[in-house]
């Protein structure tokens, strides 16, 4: 595009240095009004750009997240809402209330399964309590809950079930165990679920975010040593942004996304290619 081309909309446009950024928020380019979607981990980061957009695009959004908050005050047009609810994924008890809860209140369209955790030690030295916790948020309540949501999504023949996985889906990580086999687990169950509900209807998929800049990713992006070695290895030579993975979210909720079943998403800026 020469300089004197007008940027069309919902293209990207350059930041300070250079380098495309997102131009407009995310939800403006699609509408779902009057579904209904439920969004674990909404709080913060990627998971609450997902729950913004999707309350942008018109959608009554329901927060799943550990501490109850207020994800009102932001610039919500088309009909869209946000309320949150109180839910701890390490109890088994408390995710089956909150599936028994957000049935009874009606229909959930779409399931964005984003909440999980995450810690490093070395694999010699692992604490078994807490590779236990983490596969039971970061798999087990992601199961239970899919499964009280989904079934409900086969009965009806529509649906769609969106689950955060990682990079580290498709690569072994470093000092972090746990999290790879809970990851790596994800991705091989959104493929089971995709053989089973794909012919009744249920589109489900999953996102592997790159490097995005999150509050939890500060440290790691002021590190001089890390962020130089994260940036040699992303050919779009910037870290992404919670937007760009709510758009894949919303594109993959969409009817634009309605042939596509069982796939592990990578919106990374081409980290694994390189």
């Amino acid at each position: 595009m020469d300089e004197t081309s007008p940027t069309p909309a919902n293209r990207t446009v350059g930041n300070e240095c250079g380098r495309p950024t997102t131009a407009r928020p995310a939800g403006a380019s699609y509408n779902f009004q009057g579904s209904r979607v439920l969004v674990t981990g909404g709080s913060r980061g990627i998971g609450r750009g997902i729950a913004l957009a999707f309350a942008r695009s018109g959608a009554d959004v329901t927060c799943a997240q550990r501490t109850p908050g207020d994800l009102g005050g932001h610039d919500i047009h088309n009909g869209g809402s946000i309320s949150t609810k109180e839910v701890d994924l390490t109890s088994r008890e408390s995710v089956g209330q909150l599936a028994s809860d957000v049935n009874d209140e009606g229909p959930i369209d779409i399931l964005v399964n984003n909440a999980g955790m995450q810690a490093w030690h070395d694999s010699a030295d692992f604490p078994l309590d807490e590779f236990d916790r983490i596969l039971e948020v970061n798999l087990r309540a992601v199961f239970h809950l899919t499964q009280a949501i989904g079934s409900r999504m086969v009965e009806r023949r529509a649906g769609k079930i969106i689950t955060i996985a990682s990079l580290t889906s498709f690569i072994g990580g470093y000092r972090a165990p746990a999290y790879v086999a809970s990851k790596g687990a994800v991705a091989q169950l959104t493929k089971a679920l995709c053989n089973e509900w794909a012919p009744l209807g249920v589109n489900v998929n999953a996102i592997a975010p790159g490097y995005i800049e999150t509050e939890l990713n500060t440290a790691l992006k002021e590190d001089d040593v890390r962020s130089t070695e994260i940036m040699r290895r992303i050919p779009a030579d910037r870290w992404g942004e919670p937007d760009e993975i709510a758009d894949a979210a919303l594109f993959l909720a969409s009817d634009s996304a309605r042939y596509i079943h069982g796939i592990v998403l990578p919106v990374d800026g081409g980290w694994l290619a390189r």
